[in-house]
């Protein structure tokens, strides 16, 4: 390295945006360990996360007004050290642990990432090798080619004033759209001028939390086991959440009319993360429940994944007047999209268009119109058909992995949906404690006290569809690993 091209630029100027670099705070002779030093620091402390790119070498060197030796030679040195790895044309790209991961184990997760203050998000942040983290589809699986062949069409019957803002219930070509396939697919006969459309289930509820209290509405019944994140986003907008028992049946009618709630949000067709169905008795209770002044809060989750029992009829198809529908594409398509829909009683309607509108004003509308391409031209239903296929394999190496590897565990919920939740009745350890064992072995899954208001047996909450079925094996006998360390 030539110390004359170092200290060419002394007395200059010089520094870069990045990081706010300024190489006259470097000691003579020592900018590039001062260089290096800088970038490890930022790692560090999150300032470069995890994926984030490092400026090219030359761009970098140029801004600096030193060689592009010097840069090279700090990159490197952080590349020995495994905090980041060259990517080709991709760049030099911040890894945080030595690549390839030829069986090194990432770091235990921080107490947070397993306890009940926000451990999802937290959970999502970890990385790791092997994620069985529940609610996730198979996103290699998204068809690209079919989503640009219809952006393009989109965009090009698109006139200029299409680029303007949009109705903020839904773009009416979407809304149709999601009219023709509920009825195609789960029985609902609704009116385009009924949908809502929404950024995801999660914004259907917290719209819902906002209006709900003018309808004398303030606590909400939710399952138990149920799902950890819709009760924080109800509690989080200022709704109380009354625990109501799952079973082998579903919810528990009678407990529900027991606890005095007047909303329930429910999990019918595939009940999260049991994975039972409201059987027929039950349904009909419950609808007597609501046409009695009860309001139904259905979560149509994963409800097309089914590959062992017939279709379900969704309750809004039964009694439209007492059932608020949510549906989303994030477990057909890809969770970034951040499309799903909502339909509520009429005596909501006004208030929830107005709660939407006051919101965002609308969701994003070329992603709006290229998903209603997809559901109006079949290309949706033929993905379905395709993904539905693939989870049933994983499915199924799942079954044989836990069979093979998990002693004692009982299975629960395989007849549909994305993951299975097993549980190890009468064992004595505690389930955060064998998911953080199993995350310190490089796998992700959830401890099933996580969506537990109750006590119960321990469990895990574990999704399949994701990732190939080698990949799926190898993590299940990883938990086994964690389970023999555990007992």
């Amino acid at each position: 390295m030539s110390r004359s091209k170092e200290g060419a630029s002394q007395g200059s100027t010089t520094g870069s945006d990045f990081l706010q670099l300024d190489i006259g705070q470097a000691p003579p002779g020592g900018r590039t360990e001062w260089l290096a030093e800088r970038l490890r620091a930022a790692i560090a402390d999150g300032t470069l996360p995890v994926g984030s790119r490092l400026p090219a070498g030359r761009a970098l060197a140029a801004e600096l007004r030193v060689s592009r030796g010097l840069v090279t030679e700090a990159y490197q040195r952080l590349a020995e050290t495994g905090q980041v790895a060259g990517r080709g044309r991709g760049g030099t790209v911040v890894v945080a642990a030595p690549p390839g991961g030829g069986g090194t184990a990432p770091a235990p997760p921080p107490p947070a990432a397993l306890s009940p203050g926000g451990p999802v998000d937290a959970l999502r942040a970890v990385p790791c090798r092997i994620d069985l983290s529940p609610g996730v589809p198979d996103l290699t699986a998204f068809p690209r080619t079919a989503w640009l062949q219809a952006e393009r069409r989109v965009l090009s019957s698109l006139t200029p004033a299409d680029f303007g803002y949009g109705d903020p219930q839904g773009a009416p070509a979407l809304r149709a759209a999601v009219a023709g396939w509920l009825a195609r697919n789960r029985g609902i006969r609704a009116d385009p001028a009924e949908v809502i459309v929404v950024a995801g289930v999660a914004q259907a509820l917290w719209l819902l939390a906002g209006v709900l209290p003018g309808q004398g509405v303030r606590r909400v019944a939710v399952e138990d086991p149920g799902s950890l994140g819709a009760r924080r986003q109800l509690e989080s907008a200022g709704l109380d959440t009354v625990p109501v028992p799952v079973d082998g049946a579903g919810l528990d009618v009678r407990a529900l009319r027991a606890s005095g709630a007047r909303a329930a949000l429910l999990t019918p067709a595939h009940q999260f993360p049991a994975g039972v169905v409201l059987d027929g008795e039950r349904r009909r209770d419950l609808l007597d429940w609501a046409a009695a002044g009860g309001l139904v809060i259905e979560d149509d989750y994963d409800a097309e994944h089914r590959y062992d029992r017939a279709p379900v009829p969704a309750l809004r198809a039964l009694l439209p007047e007492g059932v608020c529908y949510a549906g989303s594409v994030s477990k057909l398509l890809a969770p970034a999209l951040r499309l799903g829909w909502l339909l509520v009683p009429p005596r909501l309607r006004e208030e929830m268009a107005a709660a939407k509108r006051n919101a965002d004003l609308g969701n994003p509308v070329l992603a709006q119109l290229v998903l209603a391409r997809l559901m109006e031209s079949g290309e949706l239903e033929r993905h379905l058909r395709f993904v539905r296929r693939r989870h049933r394999r994983r499915r199924d190496a799942m079954l044989r992995a836990v069979a093979d590897r998990l002693p004692g565990a009982r299975v629960h919920g395989a007849a549909a949906g994305l993951h299975l939740m097993v549980t190890f009745d009468g064992a004595s350890f505690e389930d955060t404690d064998l998911a953080g064992a199993a995350l310190g072995l490089g796998v992700k899954t959830h401890p099933l006290s996580w969506h537990r208001v109750r006590p119960g047996p321990p469990g895990l909450v574990l999704g399949y569809a994701a990732g190939p079925a080698g990949e799926i094996e190898e993590g299940v006998a990883l938990l086994g690993r964690a389970l023999r360390e555990l007992a």
